[in-house]
């Protein structure tokens, strides 16, 4: 691509409004459970999914079925970071869709 390209594509994503998560439809408790896990990733992805540091990805908005996908890899070793698979070892399936769930519906940046 040309810097002319580049510039174009950049300009076209800087204009695009982010998009609120859908919803959803949780239950109270899955929501109170999400919650109370998400205490564990607050550390690194913040107290409500955004991250002050550039490191640590945000998880506030991202589609629940990413992070689902993500949390099982980290689990069962398919993905590799040190300190995630030591967080995500321990999480159950629906541990995993209370905190896609709770992520997910949190406004993003």
């Amino acid at each position: 691509m040309s810097d002319a390209d580049i510039n174009e594509l950049a300009k076209h994503y800087a204009g695009l409004k982010a998009r609120p998560p859908p919803a959803g439809t949780a239950s109270a408790a899955e929501d109170a459970a999400g919650k109370r896990l998400a205490d564990d990733c607050a550390g690194c992805h913040g107290d409500k999914g955004i991250s002050s540091d550039p490191a640590w990805p945000n998880l506030a908005g991202q589609q629940r079925e990413y992070l689902v996908t993500a949390l099982k890899a980290y689990r069962d070793g398919n993905r590799k970071n040190e300190m995630m698979a030591g967080l995500a070892k321990g999480l159950t399936d629906a541990d995993i869709a209370a905190l896609a769930g709770y992520y997910s519906r949190l406004r993003g940046q």
